[in-house]
């Protein structure tokens, strides 16, 4: 009695809901006995369109958690959830961006950076657009090969005034393998850093450094201004400069910032060059500083010559050639150009 009585509060209730309520719960019941057939007698297993399905009936049914038996209704929800993440992951999508870098750049930008272990990224970025080929200098940065040793240590001020007009001096010290001392006299025209004279000698007398810039300089062609320290070996400057019609500007006491290219120069000097060599003799110290200055000139990149050499190098074009390796300095650093095949 208590089960007829039951079918018929059933019946009265499919009687007062909507027809699109009974078609949902017929096609939920009819596709649970569908994977139940499909899969027995091994476990029940939902495909993805199984999934799908539940997941769209739990949008717009609000019944559907009663009509579920072959799973837990937290299982749909997390089916659900999982949709949207995929869909959103799709929506997002970066559709732009920056064009890949092809295989023969990142071998090239790693075969700079193994061949010339003192470079940095802005030094490995001027050669490449040198040889035609633009691309970001944080690119190149990702694909150089890590060295151990730490970076050389870079300056950090910049004297912009009249370039053009300025000229700066200094001496440096470079012990022989004889423990004598050679001392460098180096002259350097703010314009394009150009190095426009380098003297190597054991006894820088008084008049042997008067000598040096009368020969830096002809007459007709001397800056209006030059830079120096508080050096008594330039004390006999004054007279020439004069002459010259040079004003002489001299540094503060401890301040090398105030001579920042000079001091920059013969920085880089030492690293990428003296460092690296065992100087014997004079006539050898002044043979390497002169394949150094050559170097310098006409093949090393500066940033602050919008990654160009002091003499000027053209810009080649991308089809041009294959890219060769040039050594410079005996193959401590390289240039990179394109020739014809």
């Amino acid at each position: 009695m208590v089960a007829i009585v039951h079918f018929l509060l059933l019946a009265l209730r499919d009687l007062a809901r909507s027809r699109a309520r009974l078609e949902c719960e017929l096609l939920a019941l009819r596709h649970q006995l569908h994977v139940l057939q499909r899969t027995r007698p091994r476990r029940v297993r939902l495909s993805v369109p199984d999934r799908w399905l539940w997941v769209w009936l739990s949008r717009v049914w609000t019944e559907w958690r009663r009509a579920l038996v072959v799973v837990e209704p937290a299982t749909v929800i997390a089916w659900h959830r999982r949709g949207l993440r995929v869909f959103w992951s799709w929506k997002s999508r970066r559709r732009e961006g920056r064009p890949a870098v092809s295989r023969e750049v990142q071998d090239l930008i790693r075969t700079m950076s193994q061949a010339n272990p003192l470079w940095g990224a802005p030094r490995i970025h001027g050669e490449l657009l040198k040889v035609g080929i633009e691309i970001c200098q944080a690119t190149v940065a990702k694909y150089m090969t890590r060295h151990r040793q730490p970076p050389s240590q870079t300056w950090k001020t910049f004297l912009a005034n009249h370039v053009g007009q300025i000229m700066a001096a200094d001496f440096f010290v470079v012990p022989t393998a004889t423990c004598r001392l050679l001392f460098v006299l180096v002259i350097i025209a703010h314009e394009r850093r150009r190095v426009v004279h380098v003297a190597v000698t054991g006894h820088p007398t008084a008049a042997w450094t008067a000598q040096q810039l009368r020969e830096a300089y002809p007459w007709s062609e001397a800056p209006r201004y030059l830079v120096r320290d508080r050096d008594h070996a330039f004390t006999s400057w004054a007279k020439t400069a004069k002459a010259m019609d040079i004003d002489e500007l001299v540094t503060a006491p401890r301040s090398p910032w105030q001579n920042a290219y000079m001091e920059r120069f013969i920085g880089s000097a030492r690293r990428e060059c003296l460092d690296h060599l065992i100087v014997c003799t004079e006539l050898g110290l002044r043979r390497a500083l002169q394949d150094y200055v050559e170097y310098y000139q006409r093949s090393r990149t500066h940033l602050a010559l919008d990654k160009d050499a002091p003499i000027s190098r053209s810009i080649a074009h991308p089809n041009q050639g294959t890219i060769v390796a040039i050594p410079q300095l005996g193959g401590l650093h390289h240039r990179y150009e394109r020739r014809a095949a």
